[in-house]
């Protein structure tokens, strides 16, 4: 799996499969920048289903930024190991933060983007 930031996502053919991780604001600058993944491998036998999974993972970012806390728990459960299991490790940092912001809600001016310093 490749990570690209920004437009940069623009350049990469229809061929391949593209999904958003997270949105990152740099403090520095207030600056903010879009993380995406190439997925690489897919399984013949996850054709089937491709559309679903890029369907459910699209609505995972859409609902991780609407606070909507019980549908990613269930989404990343459904989402862990497809994908040849590449995004298993960002599906557990999310989970993670899902359940962080379960207890302590983050701030009412939370737009889901993760703040990187410099």
């Amino acid at each position: 799996m490749h990570i690209i930031f920004g437009d940069t996502v623009k350049e990469i053919p229809d061929s391949f499969t593209i999904l958003e991780l997270d949105t990152f604001r740099r403090a520095s600058e207030n600056e903010i920048v879009t993380a995406y993944c190439v997925v690489e491998k897919i399984a013949l036998v996850d054709f089937a289903l491709l559309d679903a999974h890029k369907k459910i993972h699209a609505d995972l970012v859409q609902y991780y930024k609407q606070r909507q806390w019980a549908y990613c728990e269930q989404a990343i459960a459904g989402l862990m190991g497809k994908w040849n299991g590449e995004l298993d490790t960002f599906y557990t940092d999310l989970l993670s933060r899902v359940l962080d912001f379960k207890q302590n809600e983050p701030p009412p001016d939370w737009d889901g983007t993760r703040i990187k310093i410099g």
